[in-house]
């Protein structure tokens, strides 16, 4: 609610909170990065102070820019900066993901981003198969963009509801948080049919 009152008051305070907030959580994943760029959204709509196509070029671009880093220190970085990333991290998922890498790199790139806990998984994976730059770099963009925009619209619907941008922005955050929930339930069931299929399979 803080965050919402300061871009409120300023720009010079919304931006860079949103673009530090989402390049930050692209990194390290401390920090809700969808509910930010709801939130900034959910502000461009209800007052002058922030515009909605800068708020997507400025999510896009921090988020690129973590996602790049993230990659870049798989593919380059230290044994113990890799440990460091996978921390947390499903064993599992891991070797899932570096397995079908080779065959659909593109677009795992694309769902990892748009899928909750997807994207460092992902990325560590493509970092293990040295996968090319010239091919994360145009997927991981459209990646970046597809996730701005799917957030932010969740802020314009928030925005379109409530005229007040405190109450607009609490409706973003609440709006990420059960997108959130519903594709990590999605996620856990398709992964659920997925084992139950491999064990009928060794059953057979």
């Amino acid at each position: 609610m803080t965050l919402a009152l300061n871009w409120s008051d300023t720009s010079s305070i919304g931006y860079p909170t949103l673009f530090l907030g989402v390049l930050i959580g692209s990194i390290v994943p401390i920090v809700p990065t969808g509910a930010l760029v709801g939130a900034a959204a959910a502000v461009a709509m209800t007052t002058p102070h922030l515009s909605l196509p800068l708020v997507l070029l400025q999510a896009t671009l921090a988020a690129a820019i973590g996602d790049t880093a993230t990659f870049a220190v798989a593919r380059l970085g230290s044994d113990a900066a890799v440990r460091w990333l996978a921390r947390g991290q499903r064993p599992d998922r891991l070797v899932s993901a570096r397995g079908r890498f080779d065959k659909r790199g593109w677009q795992l790139i694309v769902v990892g981003r748009l899928v909750p806990a997807g994207r460092i998984p992902v990325l560590l994976a493509a970092g293990a198969v040295s996968y090319p730059w010239r091919r994360l770099l145009p997927a991981t963009l459209a990646a970046c963009v597809l996730w701005a925009v799917a957030y932010a619209l969740l802020g314009v619907l928030s925005g379109g509801i409530f005229d007040s941008p405190l109450i607009a922005t609490v409706l973003a955050a609440v709006l990420v948080l059960l997108v959130t929930v519903v594709l990590n339930l999605v996620a856990r069931w398709r992964r659920e049919r997925a084992a139950a299929r491999a064990e009928d399979k060794v059953d057979s």
